[in-house]
């Protein structure tokens, strides 16, 4: 068996491999030759002294003792398997689609946008400025949201499923090994585009089938059931259905709604990105002028309780990029991404505030259970008004925005489309204006330097969840009206990050195999 020692090291000391295992020899007693093989399996930054420090968890294998096999999985062939229907190519349809293949199921899924070369070239259109293609943006394509995303992979919401095994099935399809061990993994949205074509492929190499720009345009009911889905004339059936659209489809909820498949309205939060130098967030989290070669791009996680309301910091991307996460052209939506190195000179969170059900309350008499839907599209709309031409983002210096004043200049940023000065202390609702205000001054002064006329405030990030869920039963996981209609991920309401909806997507799997072997 490997012994394990825990060192607790500089970040200098933690970098240079042989100085760590002739600690770790010294430590545990033995001899570093006699060390075959040393293992890393955890890893995490100590910033709360003045001096960072790293704490590193090695396994060590001594000699004739048996190493770590690599990673591996098998998916049988079930070309000619019972196939179910898998909605969207999001970390949860992917994973329902992966965990149905090891069950013997044969998925098809189906996506909406286009795979990932194609939609690179959308994406980027959209960034300088062109037209944004409703089907295929940093929403809609080959890997759903996350394929553009920093790729953070903590979740608090371990209990749901095998949280490692979901990380070694993500290595085994080109990840990088040390979120195996990482106290807080991440992969980069320069990688993650080639980690979600691997999967893709090996379901279509087992014998599944992945078909793109196939928009769901209606449900196959009959007699309580679902029998498969409508893409425009093209009618696609199977034995079940997984709804795995993601929380920016609101068409699917308009669908649902309109074939009267019961949803239910929900809290969701919603708010601005704040970008600040790097350089600044190193600097307050690290306590030096510069964290030098061996510490990573700080990051920060901060939430306060401003009037009964959470105010909380959301996928926060140290050395990343702001991008326009709208599906249309009509709306001013960002959103956060980084890449595998986070090499930017710009660090970037969403800061956001509860909304409740109270707060779109007005619009329940119209629009129903899809209020918050309309509540969130009416302030990515004045957004866009309050934006400039196409996706250029309205924006406010961080200091002004808490003083309640205007900025007439605005400091470098990530986001390519560009800002434009706006008083979005102004017009984004008060209470989000003023919860917003307030956390800020709370979070400035819990990091001194955090509020700064150097950060930048842009609007709006109003897609942190859906304010729709998909109800579904707890037991078995189907809708409870509807036999067969299996709701999973961020658009159910059931999931907020990639690693919580993969785990997601797989125990819907896994629900889905049990309900087939006893039939509906």
């Amino acid at each position: 068996m490997p012994r394990t020692v825990t060192l607790v090291l500089t970040p200098k000391q933690a970098a240079d491999v042989s100085y760590r295992t002739a600690l770790a020899a010294r430590t545990l007693g033995i001899r570093e030759d006699e060390i075959a093989f040393v293992r890393v399996v955890k890893r995490s930054i100590d910033a709360r002294q003045r001096q960072p420090k790293v704490n590193l968890s090695l396994e060590i294998y001594v000699d004739r003792e048996p190493q770590p096999a690599p990673v591996h999985f098998d998916y049988p062939d079930v070309a000619h398997r019972t196939e179910v229907v898998v909605v969207g190519s999001g970390p949860a349809g992917l994973f329902a689609a992966l965990r149905l293949i090891e069950l013997g199921y044969r998925p098809i899924l189906l996506e909406r946008g286009r795979e990932v070369s194609a939609r690179k070239v959308d994406i980027a259109r959209i960034n300088r400025n062109g037209d944004v293609d409703p089907e295929s943006n940093y929403a809609f394509g080959e890997g759903g949201a996350g394929t553009f995303s920093d790729g953070k992979l903590f979740t608090r919401s371990k209990k749901r499923g095998d949280y490692n095994r979901a990380l070694q099935t993500l290595v085994f399809h080109g990840a990088a090994p040390e979120i195996l061990y990482e106290a807080h993994p991440h992969i980069g949205t320069d990688k993650l585009p080639y980690i979600i074509a691997r999967i893709c492929r090996t379901i279509t190499d087992a014998g599944g089938e992945v078909l793109f720009e196939r928009k769901v345009t209606d449900l196959l009911l009959r007699d309580g059931r679902i029998r498969g889905v409508q893409c425009g004339d093209e009618r696609i059936e199977g034995a079940a259905v997984v709804l795995a659209t993601g929380h920016s489809a609101r068409d699917i909820y308009e669908l649902l709604h309109r074939r009267g498949v019961r949803l239910e309205a929900k809290p969701f939060a919603m708010g601005v990105r704040i970008e600040h130098p790097q350089a600044l967030i190193d600097r307050i989290q690290y306590h030096c002028d510069e964290r030098g070669e061996y510490l990573p791009a700080a990051a920060y996680s901060l939430v306060s309780q401003q009037n009964g309301r959470g105010v909380y910091s959301f996928c926060m991307c140290p050395g990343g990029f702001i991008v326009p996460a709208m599906t249309d052209a009509a709306q001013s939506v960002v959103n956060g991404m980084s890449p595998s190195g986070r090499t930017s000179p710009y660090a970037n969170s969403g800061l956001v505030t509860e909304v409740r059900l109270s707060d779109f309350e007005h619009l329940r008499a119209q629009w129903g259970e899809l209020a918050g839907l309309r509540f969130q599209q009416q302030l990515e709309e004045l957004a866009r008004r309050h934006g400039g031409d196409r996706q250029i983002a309205p924006a406010q210096r961080v200091a002004d925005f808490v003083a309640g004043r205007a900025s007439c200049t605005l400091p470098s940023t990530s986001y390519i489309p560009g800002i434009t000065p706006s008083r979005l202390d102004e017009w984004l609702p008060r209470f989000i204006a003023d919860g917003l205000r307030r956390g800020l001054e709370t979070f400035g002064r819990r990091m001194r330097g955090f509020v700064t006329n150097e950060a930048v405030v842009v609007g709006v990030e109003s897609r942190t969840s859906t304010p729709v869920r998909i109800p579904r039963d707890p037991a078995t996981l189907m809708h409870p009206d509807i036999e067969g209609l299996f709701p999973t991920g961020e658009g159910a309401g059931y999931a907020g990050g990639i690693i919580s909806a993969a785990l997601d997507g797989e125990r819907v799997a896994e629900a889905v195999a049990a309900a087939l072997r006893t039939p509906f």
